[in-house]
């Protein structure tokens, strides 16, 4: 079966400045490579044969860098938003898409093998499969905890664990037509209708590394992390 990957590659990186006024998010360097490029080496490296990518906020250094894919032995096709369509949106402007298709963000760095993810999901036939990773966060402050202004409780830099989409999800192709047409939509849209048909959505959760660099926390973790591992990430 032919893989398929949609990158959405539009969004102007706006927690990441400083660093994405002069660069695309996409194309931010880790190591000696943008993490786009990371990502379609690792697509590659997969199985998947074609990717379109999404762009808008600085398409053109996107295209003139990635061109039509022949230097990874991929074929690349771009699908250009007029105006910010959110996440799911700019699923509507893309001709052609196979029964199942991958989309995912960007801007992520992971170990995930996309193919397995891809084969998984097919085989159970889900509608839609999200990708989820266990994030912990730690509140930098003493939380109180109170009852009609007398304190009952205190903890001090607490940490709370949530399982967080990781940006990378599998879609049957009949899921575009719960998208509306030149509308922003997102993820979160998305899944609120899903869950209000009451369709199953399948999560699979994922243990490995996974960094967001669009956190700048996250980029500088990532920069670190590709170097001490970038066997693990381009499968060489």
């Amino acid at each position: 079966m032919e893989k398929h990957a949609v990158i959405l590659a539009g969004g102007k990186g706006k927690r990441l400045r400083p660093y994405t006024v002069v660069l695309p998010k996409p194309l931010m360097p880790i190591g000696e490579y943008p993490i786009l490029e990371v990502i379609v080496r690792q697509l590659c490296a997969q199985g998947f044969t074609h990717i379109t990518m999404a762009v808008n906020h600085q398409a053109e250094l996107i295209k003139a860098f990635f061109g039509d894919g022949q230097k990874w032995g991929v074929t690349i096709r771009y699908s250009l938003e007029d105006q910010p369509l959110g996440t799911m949106g700019p699923l509507k402007l893309i001709d052609e898409l196979p029964e199942n298709f991958l989309v995912m963000n960007g801007d992520i760095l992971t170990d995930l093998k996309y193919g397995e993810f891809f084969d998984t999901h097919v085989a159970e036939q889900n509608i839609f499969t999200i990708s989820s990773h266990k994030r912990e966060e730690m509140i930098d402050y003493g939380v109180l905890d109170t009852d009609k202004g007398i304190l009952t409780g205190f903890r001090e830099k607490p940490k709370s664990s949530y399982e967080v989409s990781m940006g990378i999800y599998m879609l049957n192709k009949k899921v575009v037509t719960k998208i509306p047409d030149n509308t922003p939509y997102g993820f979160d849209h998305l899944m609120l209708a899903l869950l209000a048909e009451k369709e199953k959505v399948a999560v699979k959760a994922f243990t490995g590394l996974w960094l967001d660099i669009g956190r700048p926390d996250d980029y500088l973790q990532a920069i670190e992390t590709f170097d001490e591992l970038k066997d693990k990430f381009l499968y060489v």
